[in-house]
């Protein structure tokens, strides 16, 4: 079991909470939260995710990324603790998982077979088919280094603004600025594991953004998304300024700070590894602190 809960890779988590969580906030902020919904959205956000790092653990480990020369934490597949059948079936389990989640979301969220239903169960499947094909196919995108994109779109856009939907019943394009931000924060933590891979990311020929810029300039663009995520609430709240407690996700300044300097100052995988998670849990905080300015 220890093995399983180590491919799970739990602390991933965080990161995809906190985009339903600002989609959450923001439709609680207009007074629509249902806490069924929320509940199974969470679900459904967790078994996604599950799939998607197992899915990354067996694609690697097929495709070379995952070879005995990274750095990084080691997987399960490579390290040889979880053959590539068990992880095989642990696949087809969570996508089981994530459908039957997911059309039980829909259901409560709009009703049976109605056209939101059906729109949703369509985004739902792409979602499923992007967790897989990230590193697993015979062309996986993410060693054509699309992962960003499909990062921005799955964890900004349509995490946030979809969730939103789920709660409201409607597309509200005010949300694009925290999308946005949410999204450009879930890019930051895609680029920090791929500085750290960067090394083995060359000799497996998986050509993410750092490897394609080089180490220097994929610190620069990590300092662009963290600006960019961090201005682009900053622009949502000026537009929709009700109180001051809006800004109180400026308190996580600091540790997007932190961040930004661990990335250029960390030169190794083993000083660059905790920063991941310090990312993670820095945009989980971010969204909660974002969340109770918009309610208080």
């Amino acid at each position: 079991m220890k093995n399983w809960l180590a491919a799970f890779r739990l602390r991933t988590l965080p990161l995809a909470l906190a985009s339903i969580g600002m989609g959450a906030f923001l439709a609680a902020a207009s007074g629509a939260f249902n806490a069924l919904v929320f509940g199974l959205c969470a679900l459904t956000t967790i078994l996604l995710q599950v799939l998607s790092n197992l899915a990354n653990d067996y694609g690697d480990s097929i495709h070379g990324a995952d070879s005995v020369e990274r750095e990084g934490p080691s997987r399960a597949v490579q390290s040889g603790v979880i053959s590539q059948k068990a992880m095989k079936q642990a696949i087809i389990i969570f996508v089981l998982l994530s459908l039957a989640s997911g059309i039980g979301l829909i259901y409560v969220a709009f009703g049976w077979l109605t056209f939101n239903f059906l729109l949703f169960l369509g985004i739902g499947a792409l979602a499923i088919i992007a967790a897989i094909t990230y590193t697993a196919g015979h062309k996986p995108y993410g060693y054509a280094g699309l992962g960003d994109i499909s990062v921005l779109v799955f964890f900004g856009f349509l995490a946030v603004m979809g969730s939103a939907y789920l709660y409201e019943g409607k597309l509200n394009w005010d949300y694009l600025l925290p999308a946005i931000s949410i999204g450009f924060f879930s890019v930051a933590v895609l680029n920090v594991n791929n500085i750290r891979d960067i090394e083995s990311d060359v000799k497996a020929g998986k050509k993410s953004i750092p490897v394609r810029l080089g180490r220097a300039a994929a610190v620069r663009y990590h300092w662009f998304l963290l600006s960019v995520g961090f201005l682009s609430c900053v622009a949502y709240i000026s537009l929709n300024y009700n109180a001051y407690t809006q800004f109180l996700f400026v308190l996580t300044v600091p540790l997007l700070l932190v961040n930004a300097r661990a990335v250029k100052n960390k030169t190794t995988a083993a000083q660059l590894d905790p920063f991941l998670k310090q990312m993670a849990l820095s945009t989980l905080a971010f969204v909660v602190l974002f969340g109770l300015g918009q309610l208080l």
